[in-house]
């Protein structure tokens, strides 16, 4: 409030001031009106006053157009009002003080000009063009009389030249004649006062002096007077260049001067005052624009202070209704007045009053709604069900985290989008999609089904029950889709019921091999060397398909063990790059045919993991890619082992290519389950154990087929326990296992 007043005191001085300067301005205005020889004496200060007015002028314009400008901009309250209050008070004020400048400016402009009489001006120009014509004619008969003299002078010799030189000056009425040589020495001179110095040698007239063009000019004297001063070039009789320089010196009547210096004088003098007129019109003229523009701007002024009281109780009550706009109920507007504006400013502050007690009572209400919605939210983001409500018209209106989880898109953040669109570029969602379009095209209100899908991420199974939200005019306001993804619940319940077959056979099936391989290993030795030739052939075949199968059986029963129950694990640390050269060097030992290339990542730290394990998963691996090699051209293998980190956690990795047929593209998702298997040879268990030795270190595994042809078994193993652990807290692995077997 104090700086408010401040600068409320500041302007009005400054407007004072400027009435001062403009009531100043008009007195010196009067008084070089009546007594132009005080023009002189207060140039300076009308200089002085025109500034400071403009200078005042400037301060008060630019400071109430700046604040006005931001006013308008910032689109304050009542400044559009204001701006238009003070355009029409200014349009007001500008066309008469216009009309008044006009004819102020011709008066000043005229009055002035009666001060100077056109006819003097004319008179005095002809009065000296006559002196200078009297004056001219006589420098020409000046200068032929010094011609004639130096003719006279070429026909004497050098040593009358003193005597027929001074005869010659009082016959030509010159005051002074003087004959230089050519460097200007003194040949001989004359002159009518014998206290005369010695004449100057003319430097000036020798320079431009020629035979065709002599010297003559008008000179002034030391007594006020003028003097006519000539020089010819004299050249003597049978000489082609001049022996000198005639100089003459005539004298002009004082009659003469005296009329060519009052001449004179007075065209200079008329000219300063033409001078003078022309800047008493101009200093006239900025004067009175100074003193208009210091009444415009006291017009403006005013205006802006008529204005903003006019507009105060206007700019309160539109801030007051923006405050209200933006939910400030509790506003109380002062009420300054008893007029039309005050009743409005009291029906405004009883209107406040009473949405201030509607809003309570809603903000009582949406406190509620809020609570009850927020532990909704809460319950949605921790489920770990897929929940996704979409309206009518296929628009998503929420979506919880676990759903796009389970679809492998981010669905909180699509909220208002079409749900087909989304599904555009999204597999899983997709094929999602297209499965609940078929129950809501054939207008089911409520169904329940089992939705298998697959996807980049491999196959996914899912169970889905869909619920109509209630509308308008009993139609279907929307729909809730909840959905859980139980591939890994279905998968637990296929390990566990394939665990226990694997445990049933091996208990049952390895019993009874053992006597059988020795019953037909007994027989062929008993009876082999005393049966006929034929018979003992068809007894040793007989024998040895039985003792083959047996064996075949009890590798078979063997993977069965492995896979149903595996040992505790045991965590050593161990060069991998060491391992998988010997598992190679194994493999490359057997001459296959089989071209086995490891490559390894010097980067590869000490990795903590079960060794035996690892191995047992690069024997199954390698065992796996050179049986699908057989009967292959150019079979090859390509082992990579190396450093990664994701998201943090280390991992060390190890992919097996090989170039051979690769997988079955439809059952690519299916090939690390139990039996699975394309080889005519194969148990089918392979692979599986392998994923379940992975599994057990928490790792992943991966197939996928190559594009030039061939099969890619990727696995993730945690470069120790640290990473095994973050693993576990990502969701990631097989924990639930681990404590198993713990």
């Amino acid at each position: 409030m104090e700086l408010r007043t401040l600068k409320r005191a500041f302007y009005a001085l400054l407007a004072t001031s400027g009435v001062l300067l403009s009531l100043m301005a008009l007195f010196l205005l009067s008084v070089t009106a009546q007594n132009s020889a005080e023009f002189d004496r207060l140039h300076n200060v009308l200089v002085g006053v025109n500034i400071a007015g403009a200078f005042v002028l400037f301060v008060l314009l630019i400071g109430n157009l700046i604040r006005l400008v931001r006013e308008y901009r910032e689109n304050v309250p009542g400044a559009r009002l204001k701006a238009r209050m003070v355009a029409m008070f200014v349009g007001l004020a500008v066309l008469p003080l216009i009309v008044v400048y006009y004819f102020a400016v011709q008066y000043i402009n005229r009055g002035i000009d009666s001060w100077f009489d056109v006819e003097i001006e004319q008179g005095l120009g002809n009065a000296l063009e006559l002196v200078q014509a009297v004056l001219e004619i006589q420098k020409r008969q000046n200068l032929n009389t010094t011609q004639q003299i130096a003719r006279q002078l070429a026909a004497v010799s050098e040593r009358q030249f003193i005597f027929e030189l001074s005869k010659l000056r009082r016959e030509s009425g010159a005051s002074e004649m003087t004959l230089f040589g050519n460097s200007a020495q003194i040949l001989a001179t004359s002159s009518d006062s014998a206290s005369a110095k010695l004449p100057r040698p003319p430097i000036d007239a020798m320079q431009m002096l020629t035979r065709e063009n002599p010297y003559v000019s008008l000179e002034d004297t030391e007594d006020g007077n003028y003097e006519i001063r000539t020089a010819v070039l004299l050249v003597v009789r049978g000489r082609t260049k001049p022996i000198g320089v005639l100089q003459g010196h005539f004298p002009v009547t004082e009659r003469l001067s005296r009329m060519a210096s009052s001449v004179e004088q007075s065209q200079s003098g008329y000219q300063a005052l033409e001078i003078t007129r022309d800047a008493l019109k101009l200093t006239f003229t900025l004067t009175l624009t100074v003193v208009l523009l210091l009444s415009l701007l006291a017009a403006i002024y005013g205006a802006l202070v008529l204005s903003r009281r006019l507009v105060a109780p206007i700019q309160d009550l539109v801030a007051g209704t923006r405050a209200v706009a933006a939910g400030d109920f509790d506003t109380r507007l002062p009420s300054p007045t008893r007029d039309e504006i005050g009743f409005l400013i009291n029906s405004f502050n009883d209107m406040t009053q009473r949405l201030a007690a509607a809003r309570r009572e809603a903000s009582l209400s949406q406190a509620l709604v809020e609570a009850e919605r927020t532990n909704l939210e809460v319950i949605l983001a921790r489920l770990s069900t897929g929940v996704v409500a979409i309206d009518a018209d296929l628009r998503i209106r929420t979506a919880n985290q676990a759903s796009g989880a389970i679809l492998n898109v981010d669905l909180e953040n699509r909220v208002g989008e079409y749900l087909p669109d989304v599904a555009e570029d999204e597999p899983l969602l997709e094929q999602f999609v297209d499965v609940a379009q078929v129950h809501l095209d054939a207008g089911e209100t409520e169904w329940r089904e089992q939705i298998v899908l697959r996807g980049e991420v491999g196959r996914r199974v899912l169970t889905c029950a869909c619920t109509t939200l209630p509308g308008d005019d009993g139609r279907a306001g929307g729909y809730v889709v909840v959905f859980d993804d139980i591939t890994a619940l279905l998968q637990a319940q296929r390990d566990a019921a394939w665990g226990e077959v694997a445990r049933r056979l091996a208990h049952e099936i390895k019993n009874p091999l053992t006597p059988i391989q020795l019953s037909a290993e007994r027989l062929r030795r008993k009876y082999l060397d005393v049966m006929t030739e034929d018979e003992a052939q068809i007894l040793d075949r007989a024998t040895h398909t039985i003792v083959q199968q047996v064996q075949a059986m009890k590798e078979m029963v063997n993977a069965f063990s492995v896979y149903a129950r595996a040992p505790d694990m045991e965590i050593d640390r161990f060069d991998l790059d060491k391992l998988v050269h010997e598992v190679v060097d194994l493999y490359r030992s057997q001459d296959s045919g089989v071209k086995i290339v490891v490559t390894s990542d010097p980067t590869m730290p000490i990795i903590e993991a079960d060794v035996g394990r690892v191995r047992q998963i690069l024997h199954n691996l390698l065992r796996n890619a050179t049986e699908a090699l057989e009967n292959t051209d150019g079979a090859r293998v390509d082992i990579h082992s190396s450093y990664a980190d994701f998201g943090g956690v280390e991992f060390a990795q190890i992919k097996v290519e090989d170039n051979g047929p690769g997988f079955d593209v439809g059952a690519i998702a299916q090939v690390f389950d139990p039996y699975v298997t394309t080889k005519p040879k194969g148990t089918g268990l392979g692979l599986a154990i392998v994923k379940k030795l992975v599994e057990e270190h928490v790792g992943t595994i991966r197939a996928e087929n190559r594009n030039d042809g061939g099969a890619i078994i990727s696995i993730r193993l945690p470069i120790n326990e640290a990473a095994r652990e973050a693993m576990i807290a990502k969701g990631s692995g097989r924990p639930e296992k681990r404590r198993e077997r713990a």
